[in-house]
């Protein structure tokens, strides 16, 4: 890991976190034109990329209902017992987010509010590469059952043997997903942003992959939605001198053994802590059967030694984790003073993969430095929110004259006439004009009933007057 020592008053800089940043052109370019072809050749355009891409493509993409509820007899029963406890506590904290349409009246009897309703359809897109992750269709279903959502499927590449993931098709059965599609890559985010031949136009995109389909979720962003553009994991530990290094060794590992590209960072007021926790993580790493994909995350993982704590929570601020682990005495005392994380876990028993898994909280979190200004997937990210305006006469006499001023100032006319007829038809006291061509008349002060008085002009120095 590299590291970084602050002296008092220096603060970490962007550049030290030696972030990528967009995704490159050639990536955009590869997974635009892919959705592109899919878009316009539908279902045979996804097949030759499948063939290219995963080595395999079923006769038909949509999985059968009896393959999907047959995973549940396939996998291990104690692993089955594990994704029920886990599905139920992530419904109960989702279940916590709900949201509900409500109305005010105002005392002259108008009526303002919001009107909340589920997106149509959500395509949850669960990656099948480096691992499977039962988890994130928990994950990425469940708030969307939650709110409402009446079609949620799911997309999922096959192996190149043509096989699924038991551990994924189990995980679908139990978070009620109600097609599974076998597609994946960006030609899969193409056909549920479009539609093709037999797979449907989603409302809405949401779930991690790689770089292609990343991409291809930002370029067809607008015609659909999505929830983020994600990139590689990443982990943050906040460690003081009451650290344990063995444990941080052990945490900064569960980020880096997703892929080579995860970033982890060490933040620490205590520099006595840095070469145990090192040590410990080339014993353990030595152990891992995934010992080449953490090696390669940690030699570009950051550790960062401060002079003090407010100085380490700075730089943890900077950062802007998509995970973060507080290991330090009074953790719950931080809490204030942490401004950019996607999820924060507290002292020294909360342990990160509690969060992956089975703690509640979504861990589909921004990434990247995002957190600093986007939120952990939730039931809010499958609503739509209506504004609802239902004006009394009372109410637009009271608000008409300010609408009409604004909209003169702006040289909108008939956003004023809109409101100026509604005036004019009040003050003659019937249902409808009695006469609609005299109505029509002067128009032009019935809409701007005064002309405002110029504006003086403000002018800057350096200006030519």
């Amino acid at each position: 890991m590299r590291q970084v020592r602050l002296a008092e008053g220096q603060g970490l800089a962007q550049e030290d976190l030696q972030r990528s940043g967009a995704l490159p052109r050639e990536v955009m370019d590869s997974a635009q034109a892919i959705v592109d072809d899919v878009r316009a050749h539908g279902d045979a355009a996804v097949r030759s990329y499948c063939m290219k891409f995963d080595g395999a493509c079923p006769d038909q993409f949509l999985v059968p209902k009896e393959v999907v509820q047959g995973a549940l007899d396939m996998v291990d029963p104690e692993f089955l017992t594990s994704l029920k406890h886990a599905y139920q506590q992530i419904r109960d904290f989702h279940e916590r987010e709900r949201e509900q349409s409500w109305f005010t009246t105002k005392h002259d009897g108008t009526v303002l509010g919001v009107k909340v309703t589920p997106v149509p359809s959500v395509a949850v897109y669960v990656p099948g590469g480096r691992a499977q992750y039962p988890s994130t269709v928990l994950m990425d279903t469940v708030p969307a059952k939650v709110a409402g959502v009446g079609r949620v499927i799911m997309v999922t590449p096959p192996q190149k043997d043509g096989s699924l993931s038991a551990y994924t098709l189990a995980a679908a059965a139990v978070a009620g997903v109600d097609e599974v599609y076998a597609v994946g890559g960006a030609q899969a985010i193409g056909a549920v942003a479009y539609g093709t031949e037999s797979i449907p136009k989603v409302s809405k995109i949401v779930g991690p992959g790689n770089a292609f389909v990343a991409a291809a979720k930002r370029y067809v962003s607008g015609d659909v939605g999505i929830d983020m553009v994600a990139g590689p994991s990443e982990v943050c530990v906040l460690a003081d001198a009451t650290a344990d290094p063995v444990v941080v060794a052990a945490d900064l590992m569960a980020q880096a053994e997703h892929d080579p590209m995860a970033t982890c960072y060490l933040v620490t007021d205590a520099p006595e802590l840095v070469e145990p926790t090192l040590q410990a993580i080339d014993s353990l790493c030595a152990q891992s059967p995934r010992e080449e994909i953490t090696r390669a995350s940690l030699d570009h993982g950051l550790v960062v030694s401060c002079a003090s704590l407010d100085q380490a929570i700075d730089a943890v601020n900077l950062v802007a984790p998509e995970h973060l682990e507080l290991h330090c005495e009074e953790a719950f005392d931080l809490l204030g003073k942490i401004q950019n994380a996607g999820a924060i876990f507290v002292g020294p028993w909360s342990s990160e993969p509690l969060g992956d898994y089975v703690a509640g909280p979504n861990h589909t979190l921004p990434t990247g430095g995002t957190a600093a200004f986007s939120n952990p997937l939730g039931v809010y990210d499958f609503v739509k929110r209506s504004s609802v305006i239902a004006y009394s006469p009372e109410g637009l006499l009271a608000d008409g004259p300010s609408v009409q001023a604004m909209a003169q100032a702006e040289g909108l006319w008939a956003h004023a006439l809109s409101v100026g007829m509604r005036r004019k038809l009040l003050a003659e006291g019937t249902p409808t004009f009695a006469d609609p061509t005299e109505a029509v008349q002067d128009a032009m002060s019935t809409a701007w009933p005064r002309k405002l008085d110029e504006p003086g002009i403000p002018r800057l120095s350096g200006q030519d007057r």
